[in-house]
């Protein structure tokens, strides 16, 4: 995996938490965003755990850069706040979830085995009080462009986009809908492409803005 952030210290202290697991091997470093896309690129890692708040290139626009990368890790985005805008720009730019800095040691290792594992939705009720939380007090064309994106689901898919928003995993909303897991797999693959998303948290998104889920 690659630290980014533009604090030295802790970059250690997150590369000495992670490295003691022996599951975990941190690659690079880098402090800010500048740095980070390039090492992306050089080093491969699965996972990018990026600070928000960083000088130069933020830690915004490096999500949004690394995640348009051919074959992109997926990024787990560091902040001091709970309900950061930067944090809900992040996600919708394709962040896989975020980490309180104050977290514990073994909450961070965590959260990195799960996006490691491609579950993109990290601490879902935390996450989904994030979004519906800017969702609620937004008034952005998003809101139009996601209604216009419902049109293009079928009733099942916005069924599927809905439990998604809800926390449910394939295997949850297979046994809801009556589906199997590999069903629930290809309809979300599908869902993916018809909204240009690459992740559930991008989904959940979708899902407050065209209410198909209340904040």
């Amino acid at each position: 995996m690659l630290l980014v952030d533009d604090d030295p210290l802790v970059r250690t202290g997150l590369s000495m938490i992670l490295s003691s697991t022996g599951d975990i091997e941190v690659v690079a470093e880098a402090g800010d965003g500048d740095e980070a896309v390039p090492k992306v690129s050089m080093h491969a890692p699965d996972v990018v755990l990026m600070d928000i708040r960083m000088r130069r290139m933020n830690g915004l626009t490096a999500t949004a850069a690394v995640t348009a990368l051919p074959n992109p890790p997926k990024v787990l985005v560091l902040t001091t706040y709970d309900l950061d805008e930067y944090v809900f720009d992040a996600l919708g730019a394709g962040a896989s979830g975020f980490l309180l800095k104050e977290g514990s040691p073994q909450e961070i290792i965590d959260a990195v085995r799960v996006v490691a594992a491609g579950e993109a939705m990290l601490s879902p009720r935390t996450t989904r009080k994030l979004i519906g939380h800017f969702v609620a007090t937004r008034t952005s064309p998003r809101r139009h462009r996601a209604r216009a994106g419902l049109g293009t689901l079928t009733e099942r898919e916005r069924q599927i986009v809905t439990a998604v928003a809800q926390g449910g995993t394939n295997a949850e909303i297979g046994v809801e809908l009556h589906l199997s897991e590999a069903t629930v797999k290809t309809h979300i693959t599908r869902i993916f492409a018809k909204l240009d998303a690459t992740n559930r948290v991008q989904l959940t998104i979708f899902a407050y803005e065209a209410g198909l889920v209340a904040p």
